[in-house]
């Protein structure tokens, strides 16, 4: 049988676990050298394939692959570039073919999120549409939970259990000084337009009174009248009040509330911080003193206190990738089907890319509760068990002991080409 060469890349915002799919793939590549030859990685995702910019992972240690089980972040690099539609830039897929070909790879596999599962997608079909045979297969992940049919995201559950425990020990801190100091703290979680990071905050509510008091989903409209009689009766009630909110709330004429007038590489609105929007609310129309904070990359890169769960979701996904490959399928990412609740239990299914591109989950209405201000009891029967577990990295010094690879590059074999 022939041995053709891999090529694996991480796309979009990167999270606490995208390099244990990584490992995932790479060490079950590596047991299969009767296939699989080596595995490249793109530097900075799909541009390392455009640019011929390929690092040769055969070159790390299985020690150094090994812990990128236990490090954040993109340890080859990521990118925000989506590959227009063969139509539109059909340079840029006949490149794709011939770096290929210059490197005998014949497996693709894509680690990201909807985005990137588009762009697998566009991939898979060049065999069909230019006559190059390739077996692309999409790893998921993203932060936002927000792809179809898989149960939850790789990177999810642990920037999960970082947003509850961090809206909690801040509720404590808050409660401590409300009687002559801060009334009113503002937490922003990322989530354009499903509210799954805001709805993990309210796992920290436990009992009646407990901090968060108020979540602000992207799936609601935001109401400001009602919201500022929430936050008052909230501080009469218990003292204080601790607000939960996505990055990607919007008013009922359905813009967003920090709408910057920018955009991102994907073309999305790009958003500019709406706790300090919300916290000047509170002062103008409450007068009550304040503190806001952003999570922003804290929450997406928080490793040392990742869930265990998502860690071993993340790394299976990643060893499932090279195995529907190896079984000889194309267009398909690799799944997480719940089979139970309590105790957790789950399984890894076949996705069809065709139904994962382009497509969002947001939370559903049930899982928040009516008033529109809080999480139900569904919704904590779902999010719970994805952040159980604890996954404690090496540390050394006192600090959490990462890797950083050596990334060495593959020798280019063809004439620049610019993305």
């Amino acid at each position: 049988m022939t041995v053709k060469n891999a090529f694996y890349a991480q796309s979009g915002g990167v999270t606490a676990v995208i390099n244990a799919s990584a490992a995932g793939v790479i060490e079950t590549a590596r047991q299969h050298p009767d296939r699989i030859g080596k595995v490249y990685a793109g530097r900075n995702g799909i541009i390392g394939a455009l640019t011929e910019d390929l690092i040769d992972t055969s070159l790390e240690s299985a020690e150094n692959i090994a812990a990128l089980r236990h490090t954040p972040s993109g340890a080859f690099g990521s990118c925000r570039y989506k590959l227009k539609s063969l139509e539109a830039n059909r340079a840029e897929y006949e490149r794709l073919i011939e770096v290929f070909k210059a490197h005998n790879i014949g497996y693709f596999f894509y680690n990201g999120g909807g985005d990137s599962a588009d762009t697998c997608l566009k991939v898979s079909q060049l065999a069909e549409t230019m006559g190059y045979p390739i077996q692309a297969i999409h790893v998921p992940k993203t932060v936002d939970n927000d792809l179809p049919i898989t149960d939850c995201c790789p990177g999810f559950g642990s920037v999960a259990k970082y947003v509850a425990t961090s809206i909690r020990e801040a509720g404590y801190d808050v409660a401590s000084m409300s009687a002559t100091s801060t009334k009113v703290f503002i937490l922003e979680v990322m989530g354009r337009h499903a509210g799954w990071i805001t709805a993990a905050c309210g796992l920290a509510s436990e009992a009646e009174g407990e901090a968060p008091h108020i979540l602000l989903f992207p799936e609601i409209d935001f109401d400001e009248a009602t919201f500022l009689a929430r936050v008052d009766e909230c501080v009469k009630t218990h003292g204080y009040c601790v607000i939960g909110v996505s990055e990607g709330i919007k008013n009922k004429d359905g813009k967003f509330l920090s709408e910057s007038g920018l955009t991102d590489a994907f073309g999305h609105a790009q958003l500019g911080g709406v706790a300090p929007t919300i916290a000047n609310l509170v002062r103008e129309k409450l007068g009550y003193k304040y503190h806001w904070a952003v999570a922003d990359y804290l929450q997406r890169a928080a490793r040392h206190i990742a869930s265990k769960v998502d860690v071993e979701q993340a790394y299976a996904l990643g060893q499932a990738a090279v195995r529907i490959a190896l079984d000889g399928k194309n267009a398909i990412m690799p799944a997480i089907r719940r089979l139970e609740d309590a105790p957790y239990s789950w399984d890894i299914i076949e996705a069809p890319l065709s139904e994962v591109a382009n497509v969002e989950k947001f939370m559903p209405r049930d899982f928040i509760t009516e008033d529109g201000f809080h999480i139900t009891e569904a919704c904590r029967q779902y999010l719970s068990p994805l952040i159980q577990g604890e996954d404690i990295p090496p540390f050394k010094n006192g600090l959490p002991d990462y890797v950083r690879l050596q990334n060495l590059p593959v020798e280019r074999k063809l004439a620049p080409f610019k993305v």
